[in-house]
């Protein structure tokens, strides 16, 4: 029986034997755990360069909304202040004081032998300020608007040449009470007041008369 020499067995079994080696496999296992490492480290850098992009842009967008917001808060502000100032107005001019009525009111006052001389209106007004509004951690405390406090004096000077001067000084008071126009805006107490009477005098053609001053008041009106 013919027998057969490998020449080459030892040769090939070093190199299986160094196939086999732990060490260099654990080397190999190592390298591809590297490997594996930085392509997932490259995915996790991609992703975080993505989102953080995106966050950029959510954080550009919310930074408009709210410049948006802003302006529009300050726009409505300024349309809060204008309708306080359009309703002020639009009070004023429904309760502001008129003298043609005023004039129309006295054209039908008429006492016998009393001539009115003089009309003056006293109109004054006492302003205070308003308050802005505040916010605070609770919310938005609303300001007070300005206060205008109106005051109107009407004085009348007149003349009673009556035959016996001074008697229709009060009938003149009392018909001025009466009237309409003024029972409906003097106040209510001391609406009217006979502020000042003469001695009798004499005119040109001898006539007797007295002059005298009656102040008509109305209640103050606040704006």
């Amino acid at each position: 029986m013919p027998i057969k020499v490998n020449l080459l067995a030892e040769a090939l079994a070093e190199e299986d034997l160094r196939r086999r080696d732990p060490v260099k496999r654990a080397i190999y296992f190592g390298a591809l755990l590297v490997v594996l490492s930085l392509v997932w480290f490259s995915s996790i850098l991609m992703v975080h360069v993505m989102e953080s992009q995106q966050l950029s842009t959510i954080q550009g967008e919310i930074q408009t909304h709210t410049n948006e917001y802003s302006q529009v808060q300050i726009k409505l502000k300024k349309i809060a202040d204008a309708q306080k100032k359009l309703d002020a107005l639009k009070k004023l001019s429904d309760s502001r004081f008129l003298q043609g009525t005023l004039m129309n009111a006295f054209q039908q006052l008429y006492v016998s032998n009393v001539e009115l001389t003089r009309l003056h209106v006293d109109q004054s007004y006492a302003t205070g300020p308003g308050t802005p509004s505040v916010t605070n951690l609770y919310g938005v405390i609303p300001g007070k608007a300005g206060t205008s406090i109106e005051k109107v004096i009407i004085t009348l000077d007149a003349k009673d040449y009556s035959p016996n001067p001074g008697d229709q000084v009060y009938h003149f008071q009392d018909a001025l009470a009466a009237g309409d126009y003024f029972k409906a805006n003097l106040n209510t107490t001391n609406g009217t007041s006979l502020a000042n009477i003469s001695a009798p005098q004499s005119s040109f053609d001898g006539k007797p008369y007295v002059l005298f001053t009656v102040e008509c008041r109305f209640p103050d009106k606040v704006r």
